[in-house]
């Protein structure tokens, strides 16, 4: 019988449950646990914090989670970890990460900054050598863009991280790697595989994909929720993966929420674009023939996934700089509240206009009135709403002109305006989303791996 390996993901996003990674790890038996935290607005979010800060970029939930993690690595001398919650900046997280390793007497754990992804440095050199770096969807130029760009990353695949395990680190921590290469990479570390075994990359991207989004594998988002299945204690998701590439998704046992085929197909079809060309940066995956077995409790057989060679090119995603938003809300209260709280936003966006500023983009919507989803669900007209106005501009000026209308509403608007006690909105910088692609052989990953006490030096 083949070694099991047992990867547990205890994050999904940045802003997941503290805790999860922690109980994960107590209770997993885990051979590597992953932390997956990017998105791409969370790049976005991180280009903007080092633009105000070089030491900047990273996650941080990544030092208060390995924080909480030390004991476990201690008593736990197998278990490793890998995140790409390095984000903008794997460098400065790893010192952060090292100086928290240091100070618990695990000076000597190996920790690896992977990164290479961030290409805006280079994109003078890169578009002279012929990227055009257009739009992926709208085939548009970057044009002018180019000077507002604030970050340029490129989705790096499980190489990076493979090689770092083979240093000896026992904490890697990445840039941009796609999601299901943070499982892919550790397989690939233990079992040996080669870089055009299809069908074991497939099942193990796919094991990848199934736990990278935290707990929305084990029973979290699931449209068939109700009131029998508690989630308060939600166990994040496990996959048991072998040299052979044959994959179970669990939990931790005693946990809310549960592993069936219904909750692990939900996972499956989250964001994978067409279903037989889930394109990654090690492997294209078809995921149509993948087949789901309950196998036990909470335990989940995953079979049929099929791959061919990675597409010739990286995506990349930009940020480029976009002018200013603000949110606002207010409670609207009384008879026809809808149709009040509306009133009161076009009022509001009257106002402005008067002040001389002319918004490029608003939206005004009635929460709890079914207008968020127009055509989903009936609308109705409850005794009371939440009137939520967002606007977006070049100016800033005139959006913190928006934000000052609020407050007048309350003796100049229509009676049954509440909600107001709460600090002023205010206005926030706007970084836009581009996505494009490159030739994968313009990029490769770099590959830092030293003990924690030398990162500190």
């Amino acid at each position: 019988m083949s070694r099991v390996l047992r990867i547990g993901n205890g994050a999904g996003f940045w802003g997941d449950n503290l805790d999860a990674p922690r109980l994960l790890a107590e209770a997993g038996r885990l051979d590597y646990l992953t932390l997956e935290y990017l998105a791409e607005l969370t790049l976005s979010i991180l280009a903007h914090l080092k633009s105000r800060n070089p030491e900047a970029g990273f996650v941080t939930d990544v030092p208060v989670v390995l924080s909480s993690l030390l004991p476990m690595l201690q008593a736990q001398p197998q278990l490793k970890v890998v995140t790409n919650g390095g984000g903008m900046n794997p460098t400065a997280c790893a010192r952060a990460v090292s100086s928290l390793l240091a100070a618990a007497g695990l000076g000597d754990c190996r920790v690896a900054a992977v990164s290479g992804d961030d290409i805006l440095p280079r994109l003078d050199e890169l578009q002279a050598a012929g990227e055009c770096l257009q739009h992926f969807d709208t085939g548009q130029p970057l044009g002018d863009l180019r000077g507002q760009l604030a970050s340029a990353n490129v989705y790096l695949g499980a190489g990076g991280i493979r090689e770092a395990l083979g240093q000896g680190a026992r904490i890697v921590i990445t840039g941009r790697v796609a999601d299901a290469s943070l499982t892919l990479g550790p397989v690939l570390h233990e079992f040996g595989w080669s870089d055009n075994d299809w069908p074991k990359l497939a099942a193990a991207s796919v094991a990848g994909h199934l736990i990278e989004c935290g707990a929305q594998a084990t029973g979290g988002m699931y449209s068939a929720w109700d009131a029998s299945q508690p989630l308060g204690n939600v166990g994040y998701p496990i996959v048991e993966i072998d040299a052979e590439g044959h994959v179970t998704i669990t939990k931790p046992s005693g946990t809310d929420g549960a592993v069936t085929p219904d909750t692990v197909a939900e996972q499956l079809i989250y964001e994978i674009g067409d279903p037989q060309h889930y394109l990654t940066p090690d492997v294209d995956v078809d995921f149509s023939q993948v087949r789901l077995t309950q196998t036990g409790p909470d335990r989940v057989e995953v079979s049929g996934a099929a791959g061919t060679p990675a597409p010739p090119t990286y995506k990349v995603s930009m940020a480029y700089r976009d002018g200013y938003m603000a949110t606002g809300t207010l409670v609207i209260y009384g008879p026809n509240a809808t149709q009040r709280a509306r009133q009161c936003g076009e009022m509001l966006l009257q106002r402005v206009r008067r002040a001389g500023h002319v918004l490029a983009r608003t939206n005004i919507e009635c929460l709890g009135s079914g207008q968020v989803v127009p055509g989903i669900a009936p609308l109705v007209d409850p005794p009371e709403v939440v009137l939520r106005v967002t606007v977006h501009d070049p100016s800033k000026a005139a959006v913190e002109r928006f934000t000052r209308e609020f407050a007048p509403l309350v003796t100049s608007g229509l009676s049954g305006v509440t909600g107001y006690t709460g600090p002023r909105a205010k206005p926030w910088p706007v970084l836009a989303y581009w996505p494009t692609t490159i030739h994968r052989d313009r990029v490769q990953a770099v590959v830092d791996v030293k003990p924690a006490s030398e990162w500190l030096k």
